[in-house]
């Protein structure tokens, strides 16, 4: 067996697993807040769900970095599906009528602090797979294998949400965990000891964030990613209410936005899995910047008539076509920027600061939204995008950072 064939089927077991463990997981997250409009109706509630889900991740990836880089990878994501499963188990013996919302919360805030932990520890162990060349195609190959459960859990979710008893169907994070363990199983994932063994929780921080800063076209990559966040989450977290307020739709039709937005990243996902090889990928990066930015804009300046509405689809289509290229090139070069045993650390950073802009955006988008209507926060986001991609284009930091990266890996 060759080698070449031999790191292939690795990264084919371990992108099955990833879609096996996903999917289920993404259809009892679907199920559960479904479950919690069906039986609450209160939009406070559903506000805290979101919340829960994302505040976890702001507040411990900055921490837990450095544990990452010093664990079994391969045990690490193994044993993070199975205390979601537990936490699944759990709901399924105490909801014999119906959940008590306390255990609810505890349960998303688990799939939450379990999320934090997989999303480093997948993006660290990807260069350990993989030739280094073959980076951004592999990248954009976990995004198509994301995008699909995307495209996939919905509408899965939705059907088995109607036919099923939500008891029965949140025991669908128990296969995923079994299926993603017996897939992950026989992946040969290489283990890089850290060389700093006795450092402290802090000092992994510290030195994350160091490592970040010292590449400045990086780092200034960042600031400007979370600049595109801030303005985008208001408008993102509005999807539902633009088709059904501004273009008077409906529920279905809402629906048919969120999967039309995931085949377009779905699409996007394929082109960088089978071609990505750019010498420059600062360069769909920045192309990315423009077609979300004018998309997301011109969607915001559609008339409120059911006709616009399929303008809107076909925009947001093509917005999602976009929309992995600038987080997979971005990976695949910070992948490529920083050695595998301190990957981690680099990596919790970021997704902290990634994230951290996020839920600010959030708690402005329902007052804003009351003040100026929706299709202008899609406006607001739209001209923001932009702004972000022309300052990264205008740096000559960001502008030629993989040119330079390309350039130290010769």
């Amino acid at each position: 067996m060759s080698p070449m064939h031999h790191w292939r089927k690795n990264v084919n077991l371990f992108l099955g697993g990833q879609f096996l463990s996903g999917i289920t997981t993404m259809i009892v997250q679907y199920a559960i807040i479904w479950y919690l409009t069906k039986h609450t109706g209160s939009a406070t509630i559903l506000s805290y769900a979101t919340l829960v889900g994302m505040v976890p991740m702001v507040i411990l990836s900055p921490f837990v970095g450095g544990f990452i880089d010093r664990s079994h990878k391969k045990w690490l994501l193994i044993i993070s599906d199975w205390i979601v499963a537990a936490f699944a188990l759990a709901l399924f013996i105490a909801g014999r009528d119906q959940f008590p919302l306390w255990l609810v919360f505890v349960s998303l805030a688990m799939r939450a602090i379990a999320q934090t932990f997989q999303m480093p520890t997948i993006q660290a162990l990807i260069p350990t797979l993989v030739p280094e060349d073959e980076l951004t195609r592999v990248n954009g190959q976990l995004g198509m294998v994301q995008s699909a459960n995307m495209l996939i859990a919905p509408a899965l979710g939705a059907f088995l949400f109607s036919v099923v008893d939500i008891r029965w169907l949140i025991l669908l994070d128990v296969l995923g965990a079994l299926l993603g363990t017996l897939m992950l199983l026989p992946v040969n994932i290489p283990y890089h000891p850290a060389v700093d063994a006795g450092q402290h929780v802090w000092a992994d921080t510290k030195a994350g964030f160091t490592m970040l800063r010292q590449r400045r076209g990086l780092w200034a990559i960042t600031i400007l990613g979370m600049g595109f966040t801030l303005v985008f989450m208001p408008a993102a977290s509005m999807y539902p209410l633009m088709t059904m307020q501004h273009f008077h739709g409906s529920v279905g039709q809402a629906g048919l936005i969120e999967v039309v937005y995931s085949a377009g990243m779905l699409a996007g996902g394929a082109i960088i899995g089978l071609f990505g090889k750019w010498r420059d990928r600062m360069k769909p990066i920045l192309f990315a910047y423009a077609i979300i930015g004018i998309t997301i804009g011109a969607s915001g300046l559609l008339p409120g008539t059911p006709q616009a509405f399929w303008w809107f689809v076909g925009l947001n289509a093509i917005a999602g076509l976009g929309t992995p290229f600038f987080n997979t090139l971005l990976m695949a070069m910070i992948q490529q920027s920083y050695p595998p045993e301190r990957l981690g650390r680099v990596l919790g950073v970021l997704n902290s600061l990634m994230s951290l802009t996020g839920p600010v955006g959030l708690i402005f988008a329902g007052p804003l939204a009351d003040q100026l209507g929706v299709s202008t926060l899609f406006v607001i986001a739209g001209i923001g995008t932009l702004i972000c991609g022309a300052i990264t284009w205008l740096l000559p930091a960001t502008r030629t950072y993989d040119q330079r990266l390309q350039a130290e890996s010769k």
